[in-house]
């Protein structure tokens, strides 16, 4: 829990954020699927932060938004516009495991890291490419959540995670995250530039890679309403 709050408490005062982002689908065969995205975030005092998604290319899903907000102890809002319905539709609890755009990330992947969220237990110390790391278990309290428990390499100079992996209802390896080139910004906040998913029981996997990142740019909650899902072009 110590590790948990140390690395929460450097990544607050970012206030919001929005970046230029590619999705990279591959599947067992390594053919690769190209989307384009534009993310904006929200840092919300004493709740989750705010988080919407807009698909610009391909045709597809040209127009597809995602509006999501955690929360540290209910159940994370979500909500998904889909322009040939023209309609937005809830993500129920239940379904919150389900693959996110047809990615490896689920969409409780895409919630903000809440503490309280989570049971921690320490595990060891180990060193990851070089860097001294505290492993941590988080097990979901969530009754929904797709996983039995993560485990994650925390590094110990910056508290930035390097690696997770997610672990099944039955307690089998599913996915393994690993985060790659991470940047500093406003001289505080690391970010990383790469995240990698894969799955290691169908042998797909899915890259998402920032392009651009900019921090401050003056979003407020009226950007993150239900609403915004519609006007999102």
């Amino acid at each position: 829990m110590a590790i948990a709050k140390e690395q929460k408490s450097r990544d607050e005062g970012w206030s919001d954020s929005v970046a230029e982002t590619s999705m990279i689908l591959r599947n067992r065969q390594g053919d690769e699927t190209e989307r384009k995205m534009r993310v904006k975030s929200l840092e919300v005092i004493d709740d989750g932060d705010k988080g919407l998604t807009i698909f610009d290319q391909p045709l597809d899903v040209k127009g597809t938004a995602f509006l999501n907000f955690s929360h540290p102890l209910e159940p994370d809002d979500q909500w998904m516009f889909l322009p040939k319905l023209k309609k937005v539709k809830r993500i129920q609890s239940k379904n919150k495991s389900g693959p996110f755009m047809g990615s490896e990330f689920a969409f409780e992947d895409m919630s903000s890291f809440e503490i309280e969220k989570f049971k921690f237990t320490y595990l060891r110390d180990e060193q990851y490419q070089g860097m001294d790391c505290y492993v941590v278990e988080q097990v979901p309290l969530e009754e929904d959540s797709g996983y039995s428990k993560n485990i994650t390499w925390v590094d110990k100079e910056h508290y930035r995670v390097f690696k997770s992996e997610y672990y099944d209802r039955k307690g089998s390896l599913l996915k393994v995250l690993t985060m790659h080139d991470y940047q500093l910004f406003l001289d505080k906040f690391w970010r990383p530039m790469e995240l990698r998913m894969d799955n290691r029981q169908n042998g797909k996997s899915t890259d998402l890679i920032t392009h651009s990142l900019e921090f401050k740019t003056g979003l407020s909650e009226n950007d993150f309403d239900k609403d915004s899902l519609m006007r999102a072009r």
